[in-house]
C-alpha cells in the first residue's frame, strides 16, 4: 500500500505552473494579485533607484556651479526660471522671489527674507513629493502581501480538507497536492513583501538624505541673501 501511494505521489507534477493550474479560482486570483504586486513593486524600485542616482548627480553638478564663484544672477540666467534639476528648481524659486522683491528704484520690499525662505520651502516640498512618489505602494505591498498570501493558503487548505473528506482518503497522493498549492500562495506573498519592505526602507533613507541636502542648500542660500539684505 505504501509503495503504491509513493508511486502515485511521484507521478504528481509539483512544478510552479502545475500547482497554479490545480489551484481553485480564489487561490489563482490571489496568486495573480501577488505576482502583479511584485512586478509593480520592482518597477517602482528600479525607477526610483535610477531617479535618485540622477538627482544626486544633478545636485553635485549644481553645487559645483553654485560654489564656483560665478555671480548668482548669471547662474540664474543660465538655468532659467524653470530648470529641470531638483536643486536648480530650489535655487530658481529663491532667486525668482529675490528679484520680485526689488522695487523699480532698486530698494527691497519689506519681508523679502521671509518670502524667499517660504518660496524655497514650498519648492523643497514639491521636490520631496516627487522623490517619494511611489514609496507608499512599496509600504502597502510590504505590509499586506503576506496576509493576502496567508488568505490564499487558508482558502487552499480548506478546499484540500474538503476534498479529503469527500474522497475519504488521507494518503499522501491526496493530501500533498492541495497543501502544496495552498502554501504556494504564502510563498508568493513573502516573495512580494520582502523586497518591497527592504527597498522601501532603503529608498526612504535615500530620499531623506537627498531632501536633507536640498534643505541644507536652501539654508546656505538664504544666509547668503540675508547678508546682501543686511548690506
Amino acid at each position: 500500500m505504501e509503495t503504491e501511494t509513493l508511486a502515485l505521489a511521484q507521478e504528481i507534477d509539483f512544478s510552479m505552473w502545475a500547482l497554479f493550474a490545480r489551484a481553485t479560482l480564489t487561490v489563482k486570483l490571489v496568486m495573480l494579485m501577488l505576482v502583479l504586486a511584485s512586478f509593480w513593486s520592482w518597477s517602482i524600485i528600479i525607477q526610483k533607484m535610477i531617479s535618485y542616482r540622477k538627482a544626486r548627480a544633478e545636485a553635485e553638478a549644481f553645487d559645483r556651479a553654485f560654489w564656483s564663484g560665478e555671480p548668482l544672477d548669471e547662474l540664474y540666467e543660465q538655468i532659467g526660471p524653470e530648470p529641470a534639476g531638483h536643486s536648480e528648481r530650489v535655487f530658481a524659486s529663491g532667486m525668482t522671489e529675490w528679484r520680485r522683491s526689488h522695487r523699480q528704484d532698486g530698494g527691497l520690499i519689506a519681508g523679502a527674507q521671509a518670502r524667499i525662505d517660504r518660496s524655497m520651502d514650498v519648492a523643497i516640498q514639491k521636490e520631496a513629493e516627487d522623490l517619494q512618489r511611489g514609496l507608499p505602494v512599496l509600504a502597502t505591498v510590504g505590509s499586506t502581501a503576506p496576509f493576502v498570501g496567508l488568505f490564499g493558503t487558508v482558502w487552499g487548505i480548506m478546499h484540500a480538507f474538503i476534498e479529503i473528506a469527500q474522497q475519504q482518503n488521507t494518503n499522501l497522493a491526496v493530501v500533498a497536492p492541495g497543501i502544496a498549492e495552498a502554501l504556494l500562495a504564502t510563498g508568493l506573498g513573502l516573495l512580494a513583501a520582502i523586497p518591497a519592505v527592504v527597498f522601501y526602507n532603503k529608498l526612504s533613507a535615500d530620499s531623506d538624505r537627498i531632501i536633507g541636502g536640498y534643505e541644507a542648500f536652501a539654508d546656505e542660500f538664504a544666509t547668503i541673501l540675508s547678508r546682501q539684505l543686511d548690506a
